[in-house]
């Protein structure tokens, strides 16, 4: 029973050698790569990964090339790991030893270490992500920010062993987060197009994602970064709801 670990990249070079020296000891690494143009390829090469290349095209998302990476990994164990995600040994371990139990679930939900202005963000942890899974059975819906589809149970690794945690090296600017909020928000119309939007959506989810992530979460504990970033969060929430309230209001009135 083994692992293979795929990748989905796209110029990733800035955190791949760093992501294949965390992943290096697994069966199999597929990288799958969306026609990078920095060298990106040449660094899963170094790394002896498999590669294969899916078409780019006008995609600004992943999602659409998730089912063809999984597709090429020679594993019946899929670990998905962007390409700014470490794997610590602890994690690496803990995987191949539920694998070897006859009770293993056909999917696991990871844990994933966030941060914002050089520090680990209490107020986004877990940032629970279903990333590992059997192959057979399996398949990922290509819209943003969607879990894959698991053929059988489901469980997660313990929480509160931070150490089974994935480790995530993306330390994104106010604009970086501004500017995807745009890019990934115009990609959740579609997740999200055919559920109701009232006002009090509008009003209060968003101040609900605050308060989960500021309050409940902790994320007071991480200065005034923590409170930026709990309100991005809650910004991120209100812009897809906008968005989606403006696709319907535009399709009732004929636009």
């Amino acid at each position: 029973m083994g692992i293979s670990v795929v990748i989905n990249t796209y110029n990733a070079s800035k955190h791949l050698r760093d992501v294949l020296e965390s992943v290096k000891s697994f069966d199999e690494i597929v990288v799958c790569d969306m026609e990078s143009t920095d060298d990106t390829l040449e660094i899963a090469q170094e790394y002896g990964c498999k590669v294969a290349t899916f078409e780019k095209g006008n995609y600004n998302i992943v999602e659409p090339a998730r089912n063809f990476a999984i597709a090429q990994a020679s594993e019946p164990w899929i670990l998905v790991v962007d390409a700014d995600e470490l794997v610590t040994p602890e994690l690496r371990e803990y995987l191949y030893a539920k694998i070897a139990q006859p009770d293993c679930p056909a999917g696991l939900y990871l844990s994933r270490k966030n941060y914002f202005m050089g520090r680990f963000m209490h107020g986004r942890y877990p940032d629970t992500i279903l990333r590992f899974f059997k192959k057979e059975g399996t398949h990922w819906p290509p819209v943003v920010h969607c879990a894959p589809v698991i053929d059988g149970p489901v469980m997660r690794v313990p929480r509160n062993q931070k150490e089974l945690a994935l480790i995530h090296l993306a330390n994104d600017t106010v604009a970086d987060i501004l500017r995807k909020t745009n890019d990934y928000t115009r990609n959740e119309v579609q997740k999200r197009k055919n559920r109701e939007v009232g006002m009090l959506s509008l009003m209060f989810r968003p101040f609900s994602r605050f308060f989960k992530a500021y309050v409940m979460k902790g994320g007071f504990r991480d200065g005034k970064p923590g409170f930026i970033l709990a309100v991005l969060d809650a910004y991120y929430l209100f812009v897809a709801l906008a968005k989606v309230t403006e696709y319907k209001e535009n399709e009732q009135n004929g636009r």
